[in-house]
């Protein structure tokens, strides 16, 4: 048996089983949406300029992280975690739009970006793989926490189920005020709904984009004003069937995001295999 770092998770975890599918790298846009609607993680965006220089830079690097730390190894897990903490450190001021302060490592905003993510993944993996058990959540719950106690979030001091972490996000967004439509959130609209989008991946974006706004939360939805209707619910959910219906057919090259193929080969071929000698992370 070859002697190789499974990394702070490994291949018998949630975190490996959910994230593994390329099918819930969808929940990354929604989670885009999510993010950009809560005005202090907006005015950290607007402070980097990363919508106006890279709109897909912040997403990017929010979905790196995550995968390098479930099919990293220790080291580079750690080593991904702590290049984002540095960068946090210099975001921090005050908002223009509502006077409040933004700070990139305060809790709360950590927390918000971290459950919204969570929720979204979850989200995608139920509707295009299979239903979870409340148990199943909560165990892909506790393993993330090591994720947010690498991000420098306060685990003590967060939700400690999933339903829990949803409440939270529900709750708050509907107090007022708590969501912003801002000049950031316009932008990731944009941008989501059919803006400069990658080339490799431009073929399937309707579908993405389509998704991303009609499974928002209905505080969200307001938002950005969606409407929903009867014929969307429709194509949503029959689009949502034909992924799941046909995701068994298709082969692992095609199923399961590169990371996790990586991850894979270095626990059964070449346990000396890095991240950074097959993409940048």
């Amino acid at each position: 048996m070859i002697n190789a770092d499974p990394g702070h998770f490994g291949p018998n975890t949630m975190m490996w089983k959910v994230n593994k599918e390329i099918t819930v790298l969808f929940g990354g846009a929604r989670a885009l949406l999510m993010h950009a609607a809560h005005p202090l993680i907006a005015a950290g965006a607007r402070q980097t300029s990363f919508y106006q220089r890279d709109p897909w830079k912040r997403l990017i690097r929010t979905l790196s992280l995550q995968n390098s730390v479930t099919f990293g190894t220790i080291e580079e897990a750690n080593d991904s975690a702590l290049r984002i903490n540095r960068l946090h450190e210099v975001i921090k001021g005050e908002d223009p739009v509502t006077g409040g302060y933004y700070d990139a490592l305060d809790h709360e905003q950590l927390l918000w970006v971290h459950a919204c993510l969570q929720l979204s993944s979850i989200f995608f993996y139920e509707k295009t793989v299979k239903k979870l058990t409340d148990e199943e959540k909560d165990q892909y719950h506790r393993e993330n926490m090591l994720s947010a106690k690498l991000v420098l979030i306060d685990i003590e001091n967060m939700p400690k189920t999933h339903s829990a972490l949803k409440k939270w996000v529900i709750d708050r967004s509907k107090k007022e005020e708590y969501l912003k439509m801002t000049d950031v959130a316009k932008d990731v609209q944009d941008i989501i709904a059919g803006g400069p989008v990658p080339k490799h991946i431009k073929p399937i974006w309707p579908f993405i984009s389509f998704t991303a706004f009609n499974t928002l939360p209905r505080e969200f939805k307001n938002i950005y004003g969606i409407e929903s209707s009867k014929v969307k619910s429709i194509i949503l959910g029959f689009n949502l069937l034909l992924l799941k219906f046909t995701r068994p057919l298709l082969p692992p090259f095609f199923r399961l995001i590169p990371p996790a193929r990586w991850a894979k080969q270095r626990l059964t071929k070449n346990p000396n295999l890095k991240f950074i000698d097959k993409a940048s992370i």
